[in-house]
């Protein structure tokens, strides 16, 4: 009799103990190597203001950087990327309908503004009538791109027209007579040295050593146009994603922003 109760008395042990490993495999199970994907400068910024509060949370980071705006996002839908950073929220919404995908923003950062630069003006002033104007192509930044035009004075814009989704058909006053040239938005420094002026977001003017401060003029930033930390909204409440939100919230955060990102617009909640 005392060998089936010695079996029983085992198996439970081993049970309750298996219980309890199952539990702490649980706990220990969360996520704690984060793959983050940015386009220059929010690379940097996730680098040196997200990466090492992360890294003294316990997780292993790996930034990775991207040249484009469609990738970062491919790369999260196939599970390679965890988080991005380089898109504002009108762009993620349309991408998110075009390619059926899911994204959340978790939180708006600061951000690089487009800007008015030129190799042969000092001053919107001193442009002349005829003169030749690089804008993005894609259907945003040619918006904002104008915009900073309409917003100085430059253009007007038909009054139906969406601030947002503006185009050169929009434009019903030009007095300066300005020729609209839009190309990639990656290619607009490059085109600066061949072109009077260029409407150059702030990310590839950085990438191409231009000073943000130096800009004829910079747009104003609406915050839906401010980039953000996304997510795909499936894994929105896990722990890693709050922990991210809790370092770009962190004192350390906002230093390395004073130190090293000015010119950024900042967001709302930041000021």
């Amino acid at each position: 009799m005392k060998k089936p109760i010695f079996v029983l008395l085992f198996i439970l042990v081993i049970g309750a103990l298996s219980a309890c490993n199952s539990g702490s495999s649980s706990s220990a199970g969360e996520k704690k190597e984060l793959v983050l994907g940015a386009t220059i400068p929010y690379s940097d910024m996730l680098e040196k203001g997200v990466k090492p509060y992360l890294e003294e949370k316990g997780y292993k980071v790996t930034v990775k950087e991207f040249n484009d705006y469609v990738q970062p996002n491919t790369a999260l839908d196939n599970g390679s990327l965890d988080a991005n950073l380089f898109q504002h929220e009108v762009y993620m919404n349309a991408f998110a309908k075009e390619n059926d995908m899911e994204l959340t923003s978790v939180i708006t950062v600061p951000t690089a503004p487009i800007g008015i630069y030129s190799n042969k003006y000092q001053s919107l002033d001193e442009i002349e009538k005829g003169s030749t104007i690089v804008l993005a192509n894609d259907p945003t930044n040619l918006a904002r791109g104008l915009t900073v035009l309409k917003d100085n004075g430059i253009i007007e814009f038909d009054s139906n027209a969406d601030p947002l989704r503006a185009s050169e058909k929009d434009v019903i006053s030009n007095p300066k007579e300005l020729k609209f040239k839009p190309i990639e938005a990656a290619q607009s420094p490059r085109a600066l040295e061949s072109v009077d002026l260029a409407a150059i977001n702030g990310n590839f003017a950085i990438a191409a050593g231009l000073d943000l401060t130096k800009a004829l003029v910079r747009d104003k930033l609406p915050e839906n146009i401010i980039n953000r930390v996304v997510v795909l909204t499936e894994n929105k409440d896990e722990q890693f994603v709050k922990d991210i939100k809790d370092a770009v919230e962190s004192v350390e955060f906002k230093k390395v922003i004073e130190e090293e990102f000015q010119g950024f617009h900042q967001p709302d909640w930041m000021k």
